[in-house]
């Protein structure tokens, strides 16, 4: 381990990352222009680490505030951005100076648009979230007319693409969709340029959502929206090669001898069925390891799995390590990822995956991604 890495830290493959942009730009074909998706810190991963990779790919960004906007020009200060999220009316000026798309969603935010702003305008069709809706369509773009802004894309988010395989509800809200375009066209008296529905399962499953542009987050990152997403998938032929791009590692702290019948941790909620040895490793639920997964969460000790005993600590959690041997203070432990069972030696590799995760604590594997800290190094490899 070299001295220079913390004890706890996320690396990117950058390999991973440019494979699976360039799957999904074969799979969305040579007409549609790729937005990759780096909000919430690009999922986990890291936004400046994500745009370096997958620059060559893909030429729009998308986010969800104006700040993470900033960061993006900062790595690619000519790529194309649109801020997805609700932009206060005090940093709108900002974003038409540094040439961001911003998103509007209703007419009131449509009221506090600067000129030369450009805009894409966000409609409901379905989701019951931010959307501008069809009785209030009119007015909305009027409004942005009158305020000098250029709406150059509209766009909507699916409420039910993702975890289903019954996809009559995302069909009804394209529909939805298509009738807002013609509207749009009426008032602005010319069709919207950049029309945009494709989230990832969109983007692989239907490709009567793509229009101009697709945003791709999850498969990004190698990684399938859901279970339901894969099995519709592999029904249509669609299925895409994808690498999960990030492993989070941490490193043994302490190995200690402990005695049948010990208690582990706060609450003394779980004692050692037998004498053995745990390992004290340095990260918590304040690093975005869930306290959900004490007692029940496994890591890899080279390149073997090691369960959670007890629970998990602010900054610190313990594991198993009876079977394994040769466990010492400083061992690289891999929390989310992948590990040769020697390491170093590459020969055979243990897993846990985001979905695995997941599945233990009853949520998706985005929220395990994106609630690693942020503040947590990423390290592009």
């Amino acid at each position: 381990m070299s001295p220079l890495l913390p004890k706890t830290w996320v690396e990117v493959s950058r390999a991973a990352l440019r494979h699976n942009a360039l799957q999904i730009r074969q799979a969305l074909g040579p007409k549609m222009v790729l937005m990759a998706v780096v909000k919430s810190n690009a999922y986990g991963h890291g936004i400046a680490q994500t745009v370096r990779a997958v620059r060559g790919q893909a030429s729009w960004f998308g986010v969800d505030a104006l700040q993470e906007a900033l960061e993006v020009l900062k790595v690619a200060p000519r790529s194309k951005i649109l801020v997805l999220g609700m932009t206060l009316p005090t940093w709108m000026s900002t974003a038409v100076r540094r040439g961001v798309r911003i998103s509007v969603s209703s007419p009131e935010a449509a009221r506090t648009v600067p000129r030369g702003a450009i805009i894409h305008l966000e409609v409901e069709t379905g989701l019951t979230r931010q959307g501008v809706g069809e009785r209030d369509l009119p007015t909305t773009l009027r409004l942005l007319k009158k305020r000098g802004a250029r709406v150059e894309g509209m766009f909507t988010h699916y409420a039910n693409i993702e975890d289903t395989t019954d996809h009559a509800y995302a069909r009804g809200q394209l529909t939805r969709f298509l009738r807002s375009l013609q509207i749009a066209e009426r008032v602005l008296g010319a069709p919207v340029k950049f029309p945009h529905t494709a989230c990832s399962a969109a983007a692989l499953l239907f490709p009567e959502t793509h229009f101009a542009l697709a945003r791709v987050g999850i498969s990004l990152y190698g990684h399938w929206p859901s279970k339901e997403t894969l099995v519709s998938a592999r029904g249509a032929k669609r299925v895409l090669a994808l690498r999960p791009a990030l492993t989070w590692k941490t490193t043994v702290a302490q190995v200690k001898s402990v005695k049948a019948g010990t208690p582990i941790s706060y609450g003394l909620t779980e004692r050692m069925r037998r004498a053995g040895k745990i390992a004290v490793l340095p990260v918590g639920y304040w690093d975005g390891y869930d306290r959900g997964l004490s007692s029940v969460g496994e890591v890899l000790v080279r390149g073997r799995r090691a369960k959670i005993m007890g629970r998990i600590c602010m900054n610190m959690c313990m594991v198993d390590v009876s079977g394994i041997p040769g466990v010492r203070a400083g061992d690289e432990v891999v929390l989310l990822g992948q590990q040769a069972l020697r390491p170093g030696s590459g020969q055979g590799r243990g897993e846990i995956t985001a979905e695995e995760l997941a599945g233990k604590i009853s949520t998706i594997n985005y929220e395990v991604l994106t609630r690693i800290n942020p503040t947590l190094p990423r390290i592009l490899v």
